[in-house]
C-alpha cells in the first residue's frame, strides 16, 4: 500500500517519515525531490500544472499539503486551487481512488470571532482572500469527492510553528515583540503534532469527519505567550502596544474533534513546544 504526498515541502516530509516508519511505502511529489530524505521515495511534481507524474495504482491515502510561492491571490490560487483540482484530475486520469484524500488547510478559513471559539461546525468566514482561497479549495475537495469510495478530509491547521519556525522566539530576541494592549488569542499547533495528525486521520480506522480543526489544546493569548518566551530566554517583558487587527483574527479553535479520534498531542500547549525548541538551541528554562 502506498501513501501519496502531493506537496512534499517541511510538514510532508515530517509526516511522510512517520508513515514510512508505520511500515508504508511512501512516494512524495515535489519540485525538488532530491532534497527527500531516502525513506520517502521522489518524484519531480509542480502541482500548479496539469502535467503529474504517474500515481501508484495501490494508493491507499493522498496527502495534498503545498505551500504559496508568494503571499498574492494568483500565488494562493495556484497553489491551493489548481493544486487540489490537478491532484484530482491525476486520480481521475489514472483510474485511482484512494480511501481517502486529506488536504491541508488553514483556520483562517474562519475569520474573526471576536475571541470567541469556534469548532468544525462554525460557519467559515474568511476575511481576507488567503482564508477565501483556501475555502474554495475546500469546498472543491468535498464536492469533487461527494458520492465516490474516497473520503475527503479537510484539516484546517492554526499556526504551524516548530523546527525552523520561530518567528516569536525571534521577535522577543531582537526586542521587536509587542503584546497586544487589547487580548488577542492565537491558535498554534507544533510542526510535530501536525504531521502526526495527518497521518491519523489517514490511518485510523474510523471513518473519518469531512473537517478537523488542527491546534493544540490551548488557544493562548498572545500576550501570555510572549511573556513566557520572555521568562524562558532572561529577557525582558516586551514593551504594551497596538497591533492593529489580527492577521488570523480573534478566535479560540477547539480541538475536541481531533481528539475524539484519539489522537494524543506530543506539545499540548506552547509551553511544551516552546520550551523543547529552546533546549534544542541551548536556552534552558528557569
Amino acid at each position: 500500500m502506498t501513501i501519496l504526498l502531493a506537496g512534499c515541502g517541511d510538514l510532508g516530509t515530517e509526516a511522510g517519515l512517520r508513515f514510512a516508519a508505520a511500515g508504508q511505502r511512501v512516494v512524495g511529489w515535489r519540485r525538488s525531490p532530491d532534497k527527500l530524505p531516502a525513506e520517502i521515495e521522489g518524484a519531480a511534481a509542480n502541482l500548479s500544472t496539469a502535467k503529474l507524474p504517474p500515481v501508484p495504482a495501490d494508493t491507499t491515502a493522498v496527502v495534498i499539503a503545498v505551500a504559496a510561492d508568494a503571499p498574492t491571490e494568483e500565488a494562493y490560487r495556484s497553489a491551493y486551487l489548481d493544486g487540489v483540482a490537478h491532484v484530482l484530475d491525476a486520480l481521475e486520469r489514472d483510474h485511482v481512488t484512494p480511501e481517502r484524500v486529506l488536504f491541508v488547510s488553514s483556520t483562517a478559513v474562519h475569520g474573526d470571532a471576536g475571541g470567541g471559539w469556534i469548532d468544525e461546525n462554525t460557519t467559515p468566514e474568511p476575511a481576507g482572500f488567503s482564508g477565501r482561497i483556501m475555502r474554495e479549495a475546500e469546498e472543491l475537495l468535498l464536492k469533487r469527492l461527494d458520492g465516490t469510495r474516497t473520503s475527503p478530509i479537510v484539516l484546517r491547521l492554526g499556526g504551524i510553528y516548530g523546527p525552523g519556525r520561530t518567528r516569536l522566539i525571534d521577535q522577543v530576541r531582537t526586542g521587536s515583540a509587542i503584546i497586544p494592549d487589547q487580548p488577542r488569542f492565537t491558535n498554534r499547533i507544533h510542526r510535530d503534532d501536525a504531521a502526526g495528525a495527518i497521518v491519523r486521520l489517514c490511518t485510523m480506522s474510523a471513518v473519518p469527519s469531512p473537517v478537523y480543526l488542527g491546534v493544540d489544546n490551548d488557544p493562548a493569548e498572545l500576550g501570555d505567550v510572549l511573556r513566557f518566551l520572555a521568562a524562558e530566554l532572561g529577557m525582558d517583558v516586551p514593551l504594551t502596544g497596538s497591533l492593529g487587527d489580527a492577521r488570523g483574527g480573534n478566535k479560540r479553535c477547539s480541538n475536541a474533534l481531533l481528539r475524539e479520534t484519539g489522537y494524543s498531542f506530543k506539545y499540548p500547549t506552547f509551553r511544551e513546544g516552546y520550551r523543547d525548541i529552546l533546549a534544542g538551541v541551548g536556552v534552558r528554562h528557569p
